[in-house]
């Protein structure tokens, strides 16, 4: 795979997707946006990847935002078309991905940089991190999935003051929030979320990707969580990683799980 706008590695089932613009503080362009869409849609289909790692280039940004001048002569429509083709083709397809998506948040996650943090499925910071939604001070809201998604890691209140103030939470207040759920050294950064993605390889990934699928449901409109959840658990009855598990268990020795 070779994207103009990322570098894509895949060792021991991990794939780590880079965004590499770093004269441009890995901002997010139209045709990085669409790289990621492609190369995540090539990625959900390889059997050899079981977890996807999203980071950025360097040791300054994660991604330090949108890219502005591509958007500052847009018309009313044009930016709600600008917003509802991102969210369908990027956001909200890796939030609902069956592949775990983990955020490597190395510097600056800054706009539709946090925006991509929050569609994954958790987040993993340096501790140089910096995180905001700037948009108001553009005259803008957040566009790509901000103002649903901030509410539902850090709460209501939190995220008002966050997109209303405009301003940047340190790494060390992330966590606080509950926007990262760990807060490493920039040198540590990759291999310490490889190594919680090897723990989630242990695991039987038709499993996490209904658990995935029922977590999901419970924050979206017009969805029963709770019958998701019922639905999901009982379809693990039907797959060889579930005969595995259970065997393995009364066996006592490590499953080995197929995804079948």
């Amino acid at each position: 795979m070779n994207y103009e706008n990322l570098l894509i590695s895949i060792e021991e089932n991990i794939a780590v997707v880079t965004i590499n613009r770093p004269t441009k503080l890995n901002a997010l362009n139209k045709e990085t946006i669409s790289d990621l869409s492609k190369a995540l849609k090539v990625l959900g289909k390889n059997n050899d990847v079981r977890v996807i790692i999203i980071t950025g280039i360097g040791e300054k940004a994660f991604v330090a935002g949108a890219d502005i001048s591509e958007f500052a002569n847009y018309t009313i429509i044009e930016g709600a078309q600008l917003a509802a083709e991102g969210q369908e083709s990027l956001f909200d397809y890796i939030e609902n991905l069956k592949k775990p998506v983990i955020a490597a948040v190395n510097g600056f996650a800054l706009g539709g940089g946090l925006e991509l943090a929050m569609a994954c499925h958790f987040r993993i910071a340096s501790d140089n991190a910096k995180m905001g939604l700037p948009e108001v001070s553009l005259g803008l809201i957040p566009g790509y999935g901000g103002t649903q998604r901030l509410p539902q890691l850090v709460g209501k209140g939190r995220a008002m003051e966050m997109i209303m103030t405009a301003g940047m939470i340190t790494a060390e207040e992330a966590i606080q929030y509950g926007l990262v759920n760990h807060v490493v050294s920039q040198t540590e950064l990759l291999s310490f979320t490889k190594t919680i993605a090897q723990k989630i390889i242990k695991n039987a990934p038709f499993a996490i990707g209904k658990a995935i699928k029922a977590i999901n449901a419970n924050f979206a409109d017009g969805k029963n969580g709770f019958d998701t959840e019922i639905k999901s658990f009982g379809k693990c009855f039907g797959t060889q990683d579930f005969k595995e598990g259970t065997t393995a268990f009364l066996e006592k020795r490590k499953a080995e799980f197929t995804g079948k």
